[in-house]
């Protein structure tokens, strides 16, 4: 249990949320996220832990990410399936208009889309994918939109859904601060990644708002995943 950060900060607003940031500033934050992504977020382990054992190839697979942010995660997880020879589309939406903008300039193969959309929006089109995941969005969220895409991503995905999230920790904030600094530079990554550690759960307190038939689970370093398997 953190001690320095031993109460989640929701009040606290990321400088790249707000309408009037640095355009160019946020530009290089969501061509950095590339590389922050790669080296914290752990999206090779899940994806070879979590999804690539319910492919099978000569099978069609679909996957929705929800809030892709620079739009580098689905073009991995689409990267890693080709190379397994694995048949996975890919549709992933962004309420950031910026964001959406940002990602339709990035070169993406035939398997992946871009949408500037909701999950509601999603649901009320009767949509369906295999697998639903979302990359740092729950940390942002109040709690009442946070149950809301719980279910609505529940209620998207035939087999599982994947939220993966940072897990507040004085040592990971201590270690942030102190690293990230050295690598990214001219962006939001360090002052947004700060104020994104303060703001995000304990693993109990996630437990504590995660509806029945969630699951909870720790993963190094300092990330949350919370997994609704369907199967």
């Amino acid at each position: 249990m953190p001690v320095f950060l031993s109460k989640r900060r929701p009040d606290l607003i990321e400088y790249m949320d707000r309408d009037d940031c640095d355009p160019q500033l946020l530009e290089n934050t969501y061509r950095q996220f590339a590389t922050i992504n790669l080296l914290l977020s752990q999206w090779k382990r899940i994806y070879k832990n979590e999804l690539q054992p319910l492919m099978k190839k000569g099978e069609s697979y679909s996957l929705l990410d929800i809030g892709f942010g620079g739009g580098d995660v689905p073009l991995k997880l689409s990267e890693w399936a080709k190379k397994d020879g694995l048949d996975l589309q890919i549709t992933a939406i962004e309420t950031d208009q910026r964001a959406f903008e940002f990602a339709r300039q990035q070169k993406a193969p035939d398997q992946v889309t871009f949408r500037h959309c909701s999950s509601t929006d999603l649901v009320s089109q009767s949509r369906s994918y295999d697998f639903v995941i979302s990359n740092h969005v729950l940390h942002h969220l109040p709690k009442d939109q946070t149950l809301q895409i719980l279910n609505e991503a529940k209620s998207l995905a035939l087999q599982k859904v994947i939220f993966n999230d940072i897990e507040r920790s004085d040592i990971g904030y201590g270690l942030f601060a102190t690293f990230a600094r050295l690598i990214f530079r001219n962006s939001f990554i360090v002052p947004d990644g700060l104020i994104s550690i303060k703001r995000s759960y304990t693993k109990a307190e996630l437990a504590e708002v995660a509806p029945t038939g969630w699951q909870v689970q720790r993963l190094f370093p300092f990330r949350l995943l919370l997994k609704y398997d369907k199967n």
